[in-house]
């Protein structure tokens, strides 16, 4: 099992910037898939940006390519979403997800068996 804890979250304002992180602890973090998912009041919970084990492989929602980047800092055990360019429609509770069954990026959250506890973002116009 992989325990993961969000920091990063915050307010800002459209066009600013804020990046997310996701700390993890189990020997599992190594082999696992990790994702970012979010969810906004009335929303379903969707899938925001991907990375494979290695790092080789990331996989984003199409409402944030381009303006997000997912990366993996493995000295420190954690998964970072770096998001600029921040639109209104960003704002949401934003989930780290892991699973070490996955050996490719998937979008769904039931692909996904460890979750973090939620960041909340947003972004003000």
């Amino acid at each position: 099992q992989v325990q993961l804890v969000e920091s990063g979250g915050g307010l800002v304002q459209a066009g600013g910037s804020l990046r997310l992180s996701c700390a993890a602890s189990g020997r599992a973090f190594r082999i696992s898939t990790m994702a970012w998912f979010r969810q906004a009041p009335g929303k379903e919970r969707e899938f925001v940006a991907g990375i494979t084990w290695s790092g080789s492989s990331t996989d984003y929602a199409d409402s944030v390519k381009g303006r997000f980047t997912i990366s993996r800092d493995y000295a420190k055990n954690s998964v970072i979403l770096q998001m600029n360019s921040l639109k209104p429609e960003d704002t949401a509770v934003y989930y780290c997800a892991a699973d070490p069954r996955n050996t490719v990026v998937l979008t769904t959250t039931p692909s996904y068996g460890d979750w973090g506890q939620g960041t909340q973002v947003t972004v003000s116009s």
